[in-house]
């Protein structure tokens, strides 16, 4: 007796979606704050604005409104959603899950909904995550989410920290589909190592300090460490995919310092012109980094569908991790 393979699952991009506080602080604005300045600013990270939440701005909303948009992007209602993952180190409570929240607000009352914490690789984690529901058939459709204010647990007398973030919100559909055409979320890894957490760490929790805490960062060793851990993972996903840097038609890195990008992209021999930057207009906005930088490439007409995109990231933990997407 001879059995036919099962067709493949695929998790495919319906469409993306973001959303960015009003309020923009300029390099100039910290100027006034901090002993600072825009050209030292710029010259290590690139950074020339970034966009803080207001009154009454939470993850959660900020979160929403990207969700709404990624649903309109794609065409589909809300009460179609049956998974919800959202990255974030800025939780609106402690618990429940912002997740929840969003879920909520959409008025979604069936499916999961849950948070994952991998501060700036959480996108990159949540997009692996939601990848394995969907293509063990056990959901049909999810909302992948990176949300965060960390305007709100930055030291503001910290000069070497307090430039480097901003808030803000990126959402995308995936879609579980029958395909054997080689589209969809085509491979990830993701890594982990706990041995690094002093060097990028927030100083309180709930069971430590019972405080939110502030964060703290150890820039040099963050840099020293980065362009070797998330190239490391990229070159783990070509080899999983069948793929090269060569064939990439779009690299969407974390946009945390415009040098470690442009260090990661050489050393895989990815050419400029084919990097989605938005560091200089957003700031390190952790896990919301990435799909505020795609969305901003599909928006403006960069990203087709059919392109070949690479996604990856750094954050504490330390965590790191990249996923390839045919668009």
């Amino acid at each position: 007796m001879t059995f036919e393979p099962k067709t493949k699952i695929r998790s495919r991009v319906l469409g993306v979606g973001a959303c960015l506080p009003g309020r923009i602080a300029t390099n100039a604005d910290l100027e006034k704050m901090v002993d600072t300045s825009d050209d030292w600013i710029v010259q290590r990270t690139g950074i020339r604005q970034r966009h803080l939440a207001g009154p009454g701005e939470t993850t959660s909303t900020l979160a929403t409104k990207a969700a709404e948009r990624a649903l309109a992007a794609a065409g589909v209602s809300a009460d179609s959603i049956d998974l919800i993952v959202l990255a974030t180190s800025t939780p609106d409570y402690t618990f429940p899950a912002t997740a929840t929240q969003v879920q909520a607000a959409l008025g979604i009352t069936q499916g999961v909904a849950f948070d994952i914490q991998a501060v700036c690789s959480g996108f990159v984690f949540a997009v692996a995550t939601a990848d394995k529901f969907l293509t063990s058939g056990s959901h049909k459709r999810a909302l992948v989410i990176g949300a965060e204010t960390f305007s709100r647990i930055l030291d503001w007398e910290d000069r070497t920290t307090c430039v480097l973030f901003g808030d803000g919100a990126g959402a995308m559909v995936l879609d579980a589909v029958c395909d054997q055409s080689n589209t969809g979320v085509l491979g990830s890894r993701l890594r982990s190592d706990g041995r690094h957490r002093a060097k990028l760490f927030v100083d309180g929790g709930p069971s430590t300090t019972q405080t939110v805490g502030r964060l703290r960062m150890s820039g040099r060793e963050v840099f020293k460490h980065a362009v070797g851990m998330v190239t490391d993972v990229m070159t783990d996903v070509f080899k999983d995919t069948g793929t090269r840097s060569e064939d990439l038609d779009w690299f969407v890195p974390h946009q945390a310092n415009e040098r470690i990008i442009d260090a990661s992209a050489a050393k895989l021999g990815i050419p400029l012109s084919k990097i989605v930057k938005t560091v200089s207009m957003h700031g390190n906005t952790s896990a919301a980094s990435i799909p505020l930088a795609l969305c901003t490439a599909v928006n403006d007409g960069r990203i087709k569908r059919g392109d070949l995109v690479m996604i990856e990231a750094m954050g504490g933990g330390f965590t790191w991790g990249a996923a390839l997407i045919r668009w």
